[in-house]
């Protein structure tokens, strides 16, 4: 079952050498931010960098769609929550929100995959990681 509030992925304050010579957030922190939030997530599911140490296996991102909402300024307290849209073999796609207190300013979907570091090919997750994910699956639609 999807929850209903998620945790946060992450939350932080946005430093001012994010900022570019427009005044707002770079697009590059977007992308670090959203990150940081994938590897939160991952790690939730049971794919720490223990797990990824021990089996020589990884994720690669596959596709990172981002919507900007609204601008984000130096010292903007931001969240960012995540779900899981879809969970397959090989793959996971997800949705991170980004939010600054008064809703969202950005969206970042991403497909990632699975794989096995030495063949270079996608494998399937190991069924801990799998109801991982299902933990942060939103409902069919």
């Amino acid at each position: 079952m999807a929850p209903e509030n998620p945790a946060p992925t992450f939350r932080g304050v946005v430093d001012s050498r994010y900022i570019d010579h427009m005044g707002h957030m770079n697009v590059q922190y977007y992308v670090h931010l959203f990150d940081q939030a994938t590897w939160v997530l991952f790690d939730r599911a049971g794919l720490s960098a223990s797990y990824f140490s021990a089996t020589g296996c990884g994720m690669a991102a596959l596709e990172q769609h981002i919507f900007y909402k609204r601008e984000v300024f130096a010292g903007t307290i931001i969240t960012i929550y995540t779900q899981v849209l879809a969970i397959s073999d090989k793959t996971v796609r997800f949705v991170h929100t980004m939010e600054d207190g008064q809703g969202p300013v950005a969206t970042c979907e991403l497909v990632g995959a699975h794989f096995d570091r030495a063949a270079h090919r996608a494998v399937p997750f190991p069924p801990d990681a799998r109801a991982g994910f299902q933990r942060h699956q939103t409902p069919p639609l």
